[in-house]
C-alpha cells in the first residue's frame, strides 16, 4: 500500500489521530518532567540549599547531553546505515558468536511480543540494503534503536543511584549531629579545655581504639583495622568529637563552638554536584567497555569487579587516615594537658591531595550504575537468558556486588570521606555562610579593581618620581608596597576565580 522505504507505513498514510495521539502523550510526558524538576529547583532555592540546587542543575544537564547523543543517532541514522563494511570484518569481536548463518542467534535481535525468535539474516534480508553483494551496513536500524534504550536505562539509572547514595548517606550523617549539640551545648573555651586536665594519651577512648601499636606492627595491623573498620561503626563518638576538635584547632580557634556538622553537611552538598555528572574519563571507560565485551572474554563479569575493589581501598585508605592521626599523637606525646587535639594535613592523602578521593567516589558510583543499567538494559532488551549476560553463575554476584557497592557507598563510605577529608591542610569555602561568600566575592573585585587603578596611577606617575627612586628608603618603601599590591591582588583573584567556579554553568 504506501509502505516506506524501510518497509514500513509513513506518515503519509498514518491516521491523524494517531500521530496527533502520540505527540500529546509525549509532550506531556516531557512537560511533567519539566515542571517537577522546575519546582523541585523553586524549592531548593526557598529552603535556600544553594550547592543542591547546582546539583539538580548539573543533572538537567546530563539528561539534556544524553538526549542529544540519541537525537545526533535518530537524525544520522540512515546515514550511519549506509556505511558499509565487509562481510569478514563485520564478524569479527561479536558479543556473542554465532551458530550458523541460517539458524537462531543469541544476539542484535530483541524479542518481539513475548517468545518470538531472534534472528539476524532473516530480518536484515527483509530490509533492504544500499550495500553491494559481500557487504553489510556497520550499524543495523534495530541496533541504533537499542542503543537509544540503552543511553536512556543509563541517564536514570545513574542519577537514581547518585539520589539514593546522597540520602542514604546523608541520614548517616544526621546520626552524628547529636554529638555535636551535645558539644555545643556545653559552656566550653577551646584554650581552658587544652590546659585545665592532665590526659594519659594511652587511656583515651580515641587512641585507644585507634592506636595499633609502633614500626611494622601498626603498618599491618592498622591497614588490616582500617580494612574490617570500615564496615562496622566506621565513626564513633570519640572520633567524631576528635576529629572536630582537630579541625577547629586548625582553622577556627577563635570560634570553639564552631558548628562542625553543619559545616560538614554544607561541603558534602557542594561535592554532591561533581558527583552527578559524567566526565569525559567515564565516557571513555564506556566505549572501552564496548569495545572489549567481545564473546567469551566475559568482560562484564569481570568489571562488576572494578568498583568493588575501588569502594574497599578508597574505604580502607579514609579509616587508615583516622589511624595514622591518632598514631602521630600516639606516638610524639605520653600525657597531655586538656582535651587531645589531631593535626590535619594533606600529607595523609594520596599524592597530598584529599580531592582525588571524591574523584574515586565518582568513578565508582558511575561504573556501578553503568554495570546494573547494562545488565537491566540486556534483561529488557534480550531476555534474561542472552548470551551476553551468560549462565546464571554469572548474572548472580554481579547483581549481589552492585548492591553491596551502592550501600557501603552510600552508608559508610560517603559519610567517611564527608569527615575524614576535613582533615586536610586548608578548609573548603562551605566554611563560610552563604551571604559572607557573597560579601567576599564583592571585596575580591573592589580590590582586584583597585590595584589595577593603583597600578596605571604608579605607571603615569614614574616619570615625576624617577630622581626619588636613588635613595635607599625609597626603593625599599617601594619594594614593600609593591609586594603588599601583589598578595592583594593574588588573594583577590583566588577568591574571584573559586566563585565563579561555584556558579552553575
Amino acid at each position: 500500500m504506501g509502505g516506506g522505504e524501510g518497509g514500513g507505513t509513513t506518515l503519509e498514510y498514518t491516521p491523524t489521530w494517531v500521530v496527533a495521539g502520540v505527540c500529546s502523550v509525549i509532550v506531556i510526558i516531557s512537560l511533567l518532567l519539566e515542571r517537577f524538576l522546575h519546582y523541585l529547583g523553586k524549592l531548593l532555592k526557598k529552603k535556600k540549599q544553594k550547592p543542591l540546587f547546582e546539583a539538580l542543575l548539573k543533572i538537567k544537564e546530563e539528561l539534556m547531553l544524553l538526549g542529544f547523543i540519541s537525537l545526533l543517532l535518530t537524525v544520522f541514522q540512515d546515514g550511519i546505515t549506509t556505511i558499509c563494511i565487509s562481510e569478514e570484518l563485520a564478524n569479527k569481536w561479536l558479543p556473542c558468536k554465532k551458530v550458523s548463518t541460517t539458524t537462531e542467534t543469541d544476539h542484535l535481535q530483541t524479542f518481539f511480543s513475548g517468545g518470538s525468535t531472534r534472528r539476524l539474516l532473516d530480518e536484515s534480508s527483509d530490509s533492504p540494503s544500499s550495500c553491494d553483494k559481500g557487504k553489510v551496513p556497520i550499524l543495523s536500524i534495530t541496533a541504533l534503536h537499542h542503543l537509544h534504550i540503552f543511553i536512556f536505562f543509563l541517564a536514570c539509572l545513574h542519577v537514581a543511584f547518585c539520589a539514593l547514595t546522597i540520602l542514604f548517606g546523608m541520614a548517616k550523617i544526621r546520626q552524628w549531629k547529636k554529638w555535636e549539640d551535645l558539644v555545643s551545648n556545653l559552656e566550653y573555651d577551646l584554650e581552658q579545655a587544652k590546659s585545665s586536665k592532665f590526659t594519659h594519651v594511652r587511656e583515651h577512648d580515641f587512641i585507644k581504639k585507634r592506636f595499633m601499636g609502633i614500626g611494622k606492627n601498626f603498618y599491618f595491623m592498622g591497614w588490616v583495622h582500617s580494612f574490617f573498620k570500615q564496615f562496622y561503626v566506621s565513626v564513633n563518638r570519640s572520633d567524631y568529637n576528635t576529629l572536630r576538635l582537630g579541625f577547629i584547632a586548625t582553622h577556627c580557634r577563635g570560634n570553639p563552638k564552631f558548628n562542625f556538622h553543619k559545616y560538614m553537611v554544607r561541603a558534602l552538598e557542594a561535592d554532591f554536584k561533581k558527583v552527578v555528572g559524567i566526565s569525559w574519563y567515564l565516557w571513555l571507560f564506556v566505549v572501552i567497555f564496548l569495545l572489549l565485551n567481545v564473546a567469551g572474554w566475559e568482560a562484564y563479569f569481570w568489571i562488576a569487579f572494578i568498583p568493588f575493589f575501588l569502594l574497599l581501598a578508597v574505604g580502607t585508605k579514609l579509616e587508615h587516615i583516622i589511624n595514622e592521626l591518632a598514631h602521630e599523637v600516639a606516638e610524639k606525646h605520653i600525657a597531655i594537658t586538656g582535651d587531645l587535639v589531631v593535626q590535619p594535613s594533606d600529607a595523609h592523602f594520596w599524592f597530598h591531595k584529599p580531592q582525588i578521593v571524591i574523584i574515586l567516589i565518582h568513578i565508582i558510583l558511575f561504573q556501578n550504575s553503568f554495570e546494573l543499567a547494562f545488565l537491566f538494559w540486556i534483561w529488557v532488551q534480550y531476555g534474561i537468558h542472552s548470551c551476553i549476560l551468560g549462565d546464571t553463575p554469572y548474572i548472580i554476584p554481579r547483581l549481589i556486588i552492585g548492591a553491596f557497592v551502592q550501600f557501603v557507598c552510600s552508608y559508610s563510605t560517603l559519610p567517611l570521606y564527608a569527615i575524614v577529608t576535613q582533615m586536610g591542610t586548608s578548609f573548603k569555602k562551605a566554611i563560610f555562610d552563604e551571604h559572607i561568600r557573597e560579601g567576599l566575592v564583592v571585596w575580591a573585585k573592589q580590590a582586584k579593581k583597585k590595584t589595577v587603578e593603583r597600578k596605571g596611577a604608579t605607571a603615569s606617575g614614574s616619570s615625576q618620581v624617577a630622581s626619588q627612586e636613588d635613595s635607599p628608603g625609597a626603593v625599599q618603601l617601594a619594594r614593600t608596597g609593591s609586594r603588599g599590591s601583589k598578595t592583594e591582588e593574588r588573594e583577590a583573584g583566588d577568591i574571584s576565580h573559586e566563585a565563579d567556579s561555584d556558579r552553575p554553568k
